[in-house]
């Protein structure tokens, strides 16, 4: 080992994901001791030793030990990812001992705690405005955080905030002191109602919407793609001009809200997930420039057909311009059980469409072929045809199938493979790539 090259012992080291392991090298070869220096980040991950007895002193002050003890020795820090109890994360005097040691070169930093369910306020984000002016990426999972006179940090460019409490006020200070924010996560807040996200200079945005809270705006001229995630009912408000990709996924029982827009001039990947994918489409704006489109409800069981108004005429009125169209297999079910004849003219000759991918349960084979002609014989511009059958199905129903298809459309190119819930999706024929749109 001690024979390497110096280059490759320092990316073995700098490869492993927790700096316990590290240190253990560093016992076990001399030569990773003498490299130990050069490494330029620290990860510690709380070893299972000390999350079982976070009650001693003793622990918790060994814990602070190591860690002070592998940062004094590094010459240059410029990532610190720390997980800790939370009575050691909210220790103000050991922030104090670390950070401003390392606050000069830093430019990422990772600080998490458990349990989150303990209510203790941490005023690590305070010091860390008051230190680290030239950090660019930040990710907190605090269960409480004070943000009151925080120091602007112009430098911040990537902002994670994970299970932690926040009022609506909280988030406006964050949107002034944060001002250059590109990249905005946000994992189940607790205490926002109504909140607002105004960054001018927001590239990013996704936000995964704890219980309770019933809207949610954003205003950013210059985002690009956001994911929103939604698990209760909630009215969403989006003014973002420039946005080309959207993965909304609303995945309450019951619907509940709206979502409204300033129009999107620029948006071409969208992916709607949602047991009730007809409501979402009666308050989404007609947007021309959708092209690439996936319609999704999760793993939940479709909907009762009488429920339903989906229909595919609903789809391309929306979005009138999609050149590819993604269906997951509840979607298509909710679809085939009602293959009502309304609204199908709009896709009489339509040349626009080029690929579509669906995922099929095959219950009844002759029905979901009816609605499979419905479609491909009214789509002229149709070049690519993509069927992934559930891998319940017997496998000589899925090969009578697809050879139905093949025959009935020769002139298509077409590609089939198998999905579960269980696997990633595995392709059997060769050739066409896999055009799906790939969200944040």
């Amino acid at each position: 080992m001690d024979e390497l090259p110096k280059s490759l012992l320092l990316e073995i080291l700098s490869r492993l994901d927790d700096s316990a392991d590290v240190a253990r090298c560093r016992v076990a070869s001399k030569a990773f001791n003498t490299l130990f220096p050069d490494l330029r980040s620290i990860n510690l991950l709380c070893p299972r030793k000390w999350r079982g007895s976070s009650s001693s002193t003793g622990s918790s002050s060994s814990l602070k030990k190591v860690f002070v003890d592998l940062l004094s020795k590094l010459r240059i820090v410029e990532s610190v990812r720390l997980r800790l109890h939370l009575e050691d994360a909210v220790d103000e005097d050991f922030a104090k001992e670390w950070l401003p040691r390392v606050s000069r070169s830093l430019k990422s930093l990772s600080l998490s705690a458990l349990p989150y369910s303990i209510v203790l306020y941490s005023n690590a984000l305070p010091l860390i405005s008051t230190h680290c002016h030239n950090l660019t990426k930040l990710n907190l999972g605090l269960p409480c955080l004070y943000v009151d006179h925080l120091n602007p940090m112009p430098m911040l460019t990537s902002l994670t905030l994970e299970c932690t409490i926040l009022q609506d006020h909280h988030l406006h200070q964050l949107n002034k002191c944060f001002p250059n924010l590109q990249l905005l996560k946000l994992v189940c807040l607790k205490g926002l109602k109504e909140p607002k996200i105004h960054l001018l200079n927001l590239q990013t945005c996704h936000w995964v919407v704890y219980n309770g809270q019933p809207s949610l705006t954003l205003i950013t001229p210059n985002l690009l793609t956001l994911r929103i995630e939604c698990s209760t009912p909630i009215a969403i408000h989006v003014e973002a001009p420039v946005l080309s990709r959207f993965y909304l996924r609303l995945y309450a029982l019951k619907h509940v809200g709206a979502l409204t827009a300033e129009k999107f001039q620029n948006l071409k990947t969208l992916w709607l997930d949602s047991m009730y994918i007809d409501s979402v489409l009666s308050e989404f704006p007609i947007t021309k420039t959708v092209t690439n489109l996936t319609l999704d409800s999760g793993n939940k069981a479709s909907r009762d057909a009488k429920d339903s108004k989906l229909t595919l005429g609903m789809v391309f009125t929306t979005f009138p311009n999609l050149t590819s169209l993604c269906i997951k297999s509840n979607v298509w079910s909710e679809l085939e059980a009602c293959l009502n004849p309304e609204g199908w003219e709009i896709l009489d000759g339509r040349i626009g469409l080029k690929t579509i991918c669906a995922y099929l349960k095959l219950v009844d084979p002759s029905l979901t072929f009816s609605y499979v002609a419905f479609m491909l014989d009214r789509c002229k511009g149709l070049s690519e045809v993509s069927f992934l059958i559930h891998a319940g199905v017997v496998g000589t129903e899925s090969n009578t199938f697809m050879s139905k298809c093949m025959a009935r459309w020769p002139g298509l190119k077409w590609r089939w493979g198998v999905w579960s819930a269980y696997m990633e999706d595995s392709w059997i024929t060769d050739g066409v790539s896999d055009w799906i749109p790939q969200i944040i």
